[in-house]
């Protein structure tokens, strides 16, 4: 039935963009013929606008993977450089948490763990949205910040990496097969605020598939059935991902929670000083507004490298989408 929504929706909304295309072709020709500047005028905005949306549904057409239409987990880890890098990092999650706001997903924090004076080490955030793994999957990756520090008195330009890693929520159609025994379970005091907000039970659970050494963790919840149950949904979302990573020949080789973050790995640079750009390294897309990109607006940059990696080479971009 939501799949039946899906193609529903989607096959109306084609039939309303190719409805007022022909009307407003008509009102031009009605206008011009009238002599009336206004109809034509009116009639041509209304066409960008058509225009602009088209190139958003042709975006969606590049979402072919079986798991794109997900939900999905996003993990942010700080690099090496302590409370700068921890601070680039809470920098990128405030990003996507604004991205998936602005596109209208629900956002839940699953796990932080602050930094020493500032930021965070790491951070997991799950989004609930339309095609939200199709959309956030070429973020994975290490971003690369230069700026002059805020927390040196020198006011000397410092350069911090942060890694992104993003993994689909695995729904029930999907059968992912865990053996426990190839496991190992951790239970430990949930990190917050303090007073009457400290977490007095070892509520929080971090689970570590020994086989392929990756760990998953939740503290989101006061109970430890309930995070317990959500670490292990996001276990078979990394294996199944890292399954997909497999089989897909354009993704990354490692993920990247796993990769050295720091120099010759990055995906995205955001230099805010001495100038401002921010530039996709795999892509060459770029953007002199970097306050604007950390506020969310990513949509640019998601698009292109979608776009790139369906084409499998550079230079590919969504106009040469036919």
């Amino acid at each position: 039935m939501r799949e039946r929504q899906r193609l529903e929706t989607s096959i109306t909304g084609i039939k309303a963009l190719e409805q007022g295309l022909k009307d407003n072709i008509d009102l031009i020709a009605m206008g011009e013929e009238e002599g009336d500047a206004s109809i034509v005028t009116e009639a041509e905005d209304a066409i960008r606008a058509i225009k602009a949306d088209v190139d958003k549904r042709q975006i969606e057409t590049l979402l072919s993977g079986e798991a794109d239409s997900n939900d999905t987990y996003v993990e942010v880890h700080s690099g090496a450089g302590g409370t700068e890098s921890q601070d680039w990092a809470s920098m990128l999650l405030r990003m996507y948490m604004r991205w998936a706001e602005r596109a209208s997903m629900k956002v839940e924090l699953l796990e932080s763990h602050a930094g020493e004076e500032a930021g965070i080490k790491s951070a997991t955030l799950l989004l609930k949205g339309h095609n939200a793994y199709g959309l956030m999957k070429t973020e994975s990756g290490v971003h690369r910040l230069v700026r002059i520090s805020p927390f040196d008195s020198q006011a000397k330009r410092h350069t911090s990496f942060a890694s992104v890693w993003v993994y689909p929520v695995v729904d029930d159609s999907i059968d992912i097969q865990v053996n426990e025994s190839d496991c190992r379970i951790d239970t430990y005091r949930a990190s917050g605020a303090g007073g009457q907000h400290v977490n007095t039970t070892d509520s929080a659970v971090r689970i570590t598939h020994i086989p392929t050494g990756i760990v998953v963790a939740c503290q989101q919840e006061r109970s430890q059935h309930k995070n317990r149950a959500t670490a292990w949904a996001m276990l078979r979302a990394r294996l199944y991902e890292a399954e997909l990573q497999k089989r897909e020949e354009a993704a990354n080789a490692e993920a990247a929670s796993k990769t050295d973050i720091g120099w010759g790995h990055q995906i995205r640079s955001y230099v805010l000083q001495p100038y401002q750009m921010v530039k996709d390294l795999r892509t060459g897309v770029q953007s002199t507004s970097p306050q604007d990109v950390l506020d969310g607006k990513i949509d640019e940059f998601m698009e292109a490298a979608l776009a790139h990696r369906v084409h499998g080479g550079e230079g590919a971009n969504v106009g040469d989408i036919d």
